[in-house]
Formats: C-alpha cells, sequence, structure tokens
C-alpha cells in the first residue's frame, strides 16, 4: 500500500487541474481528463522487480556470511596448522637456503680448503690432486670477483665448494683399498633387496615401538662374531640406558641365554642414548649420546663411556633433524652404521641446510679415544628421508611407501661424491613406521626395527 502511495503521489504531484462546470438538477457536471491520474503500472511493475531482486541478493549475501562464518574457525585451524608444520623450518628463512653466503665466510673456508688440499697434494702428488688444485684456483678467482661485482651467483658457487670438499675428503687419508677388501663391493651399488629373512617380535615387548637391533658388525672382531643385540628405547620412545645381548642366532630367536648392559644409571643420564641410533661393533655399542651432539661409545669389557662431538656448524639433535618423509621418527637425529669399511655417523647441520651429512668414525684402542677422520656433506635433505644405512661406503638412504613397503631411493659414493636418486629398491615391512635400518658387513643383511617387529633382509649386488 505504501508503494502504491508512493508512486501515486508522485505522478499526481504538479498536476492539479481546474475545469469549468455546469450546474444541473443540484448538480455540478464537469469534464475532466482521467488520463493525467492513470495508475503507473509498468513503472510499478519494474519497481517491484528490483525490490525482488534486491531481496533475492540480500538473502544469498546473508547465505554466504552464513557459510563464512561456519569455514573461519576451520581456516583458522588449517593456518595454524600449517604455521606449526612449518615453524620446524623457519631456520631456513633466516639463516639457510635462502640467505646468501657471505664473501667473508666463503673466503675462510675456501682457505681452510686450500689448506688440505696443499697437504693432499704434498702426500700423493698424482693427476688428481694436481687437478684439485686447479679446480680450487679457479674457485679462488671467482671468490675476488665477487669483491666487486654481483654476477656471479654465490649458490653455485657454494654447490662448487661442496663439491670440492668431498673430493679431498675421498682423497684424504684413505686406503688404496677404501671399498674393502670384499669384491663385491667392487660391483657397483646393491641390485636387490630380499624379502624378510627374518621376522620376529623384540623380545620385550610389542609395545616397545622404537629401537634397534644387529648382529655384532666388525669383520675383524675375534669376539663374540656370532652375537646379537636388540637396543629397545624406554622412556617415550625416545631414551633407553640399557640393551639385550645374545651370543647365537638361535639364543636371539628362542629369546634364551641373553645378558643385559646398562649403559646409564637413567634412561635420561648424561650418557643414555636418545633416539634409534645404536650400532654393535667390536667390542663396544656406539650410539647417539642424550641431548648433545656427541657420539657415546659403550665398551662391553670395561663398561666406560667415551665421547667424541660431531663436525659441523649447528649439528641438529634433539629432534632437529630426525627422518621425516611421511612420519616423522622422534628424535631421530643422529644415526650411528657399520660396514665393509668401518664406522659411520649420519646426521644433518644447520651449516648443510638440514641436509645429510656423513662422518666416518674411528676407534683408537691405545688412546682409548672416538676420532672423527672424514666428513662429507649431501644435497639429501635429511627430513626427505625415512631412513638411510651404509654399504661399501656407500649411503642409501629410503622413503615410505605404503604401510607394508619402504623404497631405497637414493645413493650417495663418499669414495667418489656422486649421488644417485634414481634407485627404487622395494623393502617390505610388516608395520607402518621404521625406527631403524643397519647393514651388516658380515652376512651383508640389512636389520630393521619396524614398530616392535624385527625384520631382516639379504642385500645382493
Amino acid at each position: 500500500m505504501l508503494l502504491f502511495f508512493l508512486l501515486l503521489s508522485s505522478t499526481l504531484q504538479g498536476c492539479a487541474q481546474i475545469v469549468p462546470g455546469v450546474k444541473n438538477s443540484n448538480s455540478c457536471m464537469c469534464k475532466v481528463n482521467l488520463t493525467t491520474w492513470s495508475f503507473p503500472a509498468v513503472r510499478y511493475e519494474a519497481v517491484e522487480k528490483r525490490i525482488e531482486t534486491c531481496e533475492e541478493s540480500l538473502r544469498s549475501l546473508v547465505e554466504q556470511v552464513f557459510v563464512s562464518n561456519q569455514r573461519l574457525p576451520q581456516i583458522q585451524l588449517q593456518v595454524a596448522n600449517f604455521t606449526t608444520r612449518l615453524e620446524p623450518y623457519q631456520y631456513l628463512h633466516a639463516r639457510g637456503l635462502y640467505t646468501a653466503l657471505s664473501i667473508r665466510q666463503l673466503g675462510q673456508e675456501l682457505s681452510q680448503l686450500e689448506t688440505d688440499i696443499t697437504s693432499v697434494h704434498g702426500q700423493l702428488n698424482n693427476s688428481q690432486s694436481q687437478e684439485l688444485t686447479k679446480e680450487v684456483g679457479k674457485l679462488r678467482k671467482d671468490v675476488q670477483k665477487m669483491q666487486t661485482t654481483d654476477t656471479i651467483n654465490m649458490k653455485t658457487v657454494k654447490e662448487k665448494l661442496r663439491y670440492l670438499k668431498n673430493n679431498v675428503e675421498s682423497c684424504k687419508s684413505i686406503p688404496k683399498d677404501f671399498k674393502g677388501q670384499q669384491m663385491y663391493c667392487m660391483k657397483g651399488l646393491i641390485s636387490n633387496i630380499s624379502d624378510p629373512v627374518t621376522t620376529k617380535i623384540n623380545p620385550f615387548d610389542k609395545s616397545y615401538i622404537s629401537g634397534s637391533w644387529g648382529k655384532q658388525a666388525q669383520m675383524d672382531s675375534e669376539s663374540d662374531k656370532e652375537s646379537y643385540w636388540v637396543q629397545a628405547l624406554v622412556s617415550s620412545h625416545i631414551y633407553g640406558n640399557t640393551f639385550r645381548l645374545y651370543q647365537t642366532y638361535k639364543d636371539f630367536m628362542r629369546s634364551t641365554n641373553h645378558r643385559d648392559a646398562t649403559f646409564s644409571s637413567s634412561a635420561t643420564g648424561a650418557t643414555a642414548i636418545e633416539g634409534p641410533s645404536a650400532v654393535l661393533y667390536g667390542g663396544g655399542l656406539y650410539y647417539h649420546c642424550y641431548r648433545s651432539a656427541d657420539i657415546c661409545r659403550y665398551d662391553l669389557q670395561t663398561n666406560d663411556v667415551k665421547r667424541v662431538t660431531l663436525p659441523g656448524t649447528g649439528v641438529g639433535f634433539n629432534n632437529q633433524f630426525p627422518y621425516c618423509y611421511y612420519e616423522c621418527r622422534p628424535n631421530s637425529d643422529v644415526d650411528l652404521e657399520a660396514d665393509e669399511t668401518g664406522l659411520w655417523a649420519l646426521y644433518a647441520t644447520v651449516g648443510n641446510h638440514g641436509n645429510l651429512v656423513v662422518s666416518r668414525l674411528i676407534w683408537d684402542s691405545n688412546s682409548t679415544t672416538i676420532n672423527v677422520s672424514q666428513t662429507w656433506e649431501t644435497r639429501l635433505f635429511k627430513k626427505a628421508a625415512s631412513n638411510a644405512f651404509m654399504v661399501c661406503g656407500v649411503l642409501y638412504a629410503t622413503r615410505y611407501v605404503d604401510t607394508y613397503k619402504e623404497e631405497v631411493f637414493y645413493a650417495f659414493d663418499t669414495a667418489t661424491g656422486k649421488e644417485d636418486n634414481s634407485l627404487a629398491l622395494p623393502l617390505e615391512k610388516v608395520s607402518k613406521g621404521v625406527a631403524s635400518l643397519s647393514y651388516n658387513p658380515i652376512n651383508r643383511q640389512i636389520y630393521m626395527y619396524n614398530d616392535g617387529y624385527l625384520l631382516a633382509y639379504q642385500a645382493y649386488f
């Protein structure tokens, strides 16, 4: 009604008529032009349609606001989730891949590399050491150019420096039989891995989902050649202070005739183990020391614990650089491995942008000390692998495929510095999570601690 009145009043406004009339029998008769007061039906319908359109738009807007209010908490939750997931990688923005290397630091690294190459060249004086001397000379010229121009990509130079440092490590103090006395090591990379040849629940309980196990791994060890061991993490599946030793494979399979050794007063003591990192090598158990960048060695005869600090800028520990890929294994920052060439530590550093670092360890029985003899830097981001192991001086890394399969996808040869990320060697498993992988050079088997299950595989070359 209000709309009708408005339309009518707007139509009549300013259109009043004065007409003459004639009196006839007490009546007044006159002629009036009624078209002046005709109802604006067309305009009424147009306005009515506009109102309907506005009402529909308003309803649509109200629905959108309602849906947005419902989705907003979900979006906020997703943003918070992404922020939490990205938090461990913030160091990359501040100090890692996206920060240009200072020329001064680069110069210092290059000077150290020149010193190492000069030392190696003085000892070997062969074609390889001569080539390294030429390469580092070219790199020095590139660094000098950086001081006056910005035409050289610093990251490219950093990669070249990494490559040269790895070559120096491969030359430095490496015996001619670095590949080991085993002829199969000369065949190249692993060609195949068998289905599990051993499957067993760990001797403690299936609920102990994280740890490591295997066979005594030092090839020239005269004692305990057939001994097997299991180290299960007890405190939050992260820390531990004991491991179990079996003298024979039969005892291990039967879970009988074992000996328990304690290498720390508690699971959170200074010499306790952190993460699934152990390997029994000769007369000692090597593992990652509790909340530190150190490697510990527990002597089975004397019960003494010796330690050494891993080299590198910002060595990751306390869950900074665990194995991840599909699902992170808590505190798997440092990994101890053994193969035909000796003992190894696998870890990551801030200086190498969270990529895997490989260091060779040597036990000096005369001075009873652990020494780090060589270190290589790879380009494989440690959190992009589910686990790793060493065979014939070659680092192999795995990734998650599904609940019942892992895959060896990457290899780094410390003898040549070459990388291969085209591998696709399957590893069957019985559960989703892989706590540890280790290789034994005596029987060429690979040992997996698979969420409380103990699996062994045969490696073929």
